[in-house]
């Protein structure tokens, strides 16, 4: 008769067995789960969309996959397109407004020499003569080849002109810009589209897309231009 009872309990026990077993292999499978997902997200925190440059110099971005290196044609098409922007205005784009917008592409500690190199490149024609309707255009005749200083660093030799007209002068003044633009790689657009996005805000948010920014400008005939902007 014990022996009969015996083995009925061990019957009634194998089923709770079985249930309780079954019960923690599920709560392990959503216990990984959840893990599995808090990585994930983790991991796409870690590692933000990477940069792919095109051969003609255009760029987009991909996961995951930090870079220093940038193909010459994206860092020439870089320099010319930002300082083409940097440097052409008018009234109905005037001075303060471009450089509001353009100088995301600038690294922080150099936006002020950046801002008065500018203001001193032509006084008579700058921020405060805007309302006499001037407007400036930076021709560019060339841009050379990088010159890799770093990793993620190059000087681009860029020679350009500068030409202001005026309402008293229709020819134009020309001012020559002949400088060496240094870049760098950064690891995240500085770039930002506000409510309501200018054209220029759009030119500026596709150039940040590159991932560069200007850290230094020297004049062209500086030897000892480097890395140091101060």
């Amino acid at each position: 008769m014990q022996i009969f009872k015996s083995e009925n309990k061990k019957s009634n026990a194998l089923p709770l067995l079985a249930v309780g077993t079954f019960g923690l292999h599920v709560f392990t499978l959503l216990l990984l789960i959840f893990h599995g997902s808090m990585l994930q997200q983790l991991g796409r925190q870690l590692t933000p969309q990477s940069l792919v440059q095109l051969v003609d110099g255009r760029v987009i971005t991909v996961d995951p996959q930090e870079n220093l290196e940038r193909q010459p044609e994206t860092i020439r098409r870089f320099v010319a397109e930002t300082m083409s922007l940097m440097l052409t205005w008018s009234q109905q784009q005037p001075p303060t407004t471009v450089w509001e917008i353009s100088s995301q592409l600038v690294a922080d500690d150099f936006k002020q020499k950046m801002k008065s190199q500018i203001t001193n490149l032509n006084p008579d024609s700058q921020f405060e003569n805007v309302n006499r309707g001037a407007e400036n255009v930076l021709v560019i005749q060339k841009i050379s080849q990088p010159t890799k200083i770093d990793n993620g660093r190059w000087k681009v030799e860029i020679f350009a002109n500068q030409l202001t007209f005026s309402s008293y002068d229709k020819l134009g003044k020309s001012t020559s810009f002949n400088k060496q633009i240094l870049v760098r790689a950064i690891n995240e657009p500085a770039t930002s589209l506000p409510n309501a996005p200018l054209p220029s805000h759009f030119a500026v948010y596709r150039l940040g897309e590159a991932r560069l920014e200007i850290y230094n400008v020297c004049e062209i005939q500086d030897k000892n231009c480097s890395g140091n902007s101060k």
